[in-house]
């Protein structure tokens, strides 16, 4: 299983759609048993699904996105995991062991400078 976290700087990156990497984990048995950082190459919003199904990549954490985004990374068959902050490693730990909290809320409804992205979920 490949699992994508939007990544800055060791943490969960607040804003998928401006997400300038992903830290990718491949995951087995429950375990990380390998990880790397990969640049978007500049991309946005509805061509970062595209560079996730490139990446083969079955399930995304991420802190805010809108609607759109979200529609598009579950149409395209990608579990999302949304409204996380913290630790990258943390939460890609949590999941693979199973126990990060499953949220699909959209909660970006605005995109400028000091938006609140957060997620009830969490």
């Amino acid at each position: 299983m490949k699992l994508a976290v939007t990544f800055s700087d060791g943490e969960v990156f607040g804003h998928f759609g401006k997400t300038e990497e992903f830290k990718i984990y491949e995951i087995s048995d429950g375990k990380i048993i390998s990880s790397t950082v990969k640049d978007t190459g500049g991309r946005g919003h509805g061509d970062i699904v595209n560079f996730l199904k490139e990446e083969n990549i079955d399930a995304l954490i991420c802190g805010g996105l809108g609607n759109g985004a979200k529609n598009l990374i579950e149409a395209n068959g990608i579990r999302l995991y949304s409204g996380i902050t913290g630790s990258a490693d943390k939460a890609a730990e949590e999941f693979a062991a199973g126990r990060l909290s499953r949220c699909t809320d959209a909660n970006c409804k605005e995109h400028d400078d000091g938006h609140d992205c957060s997620c009830g979920c969490h």
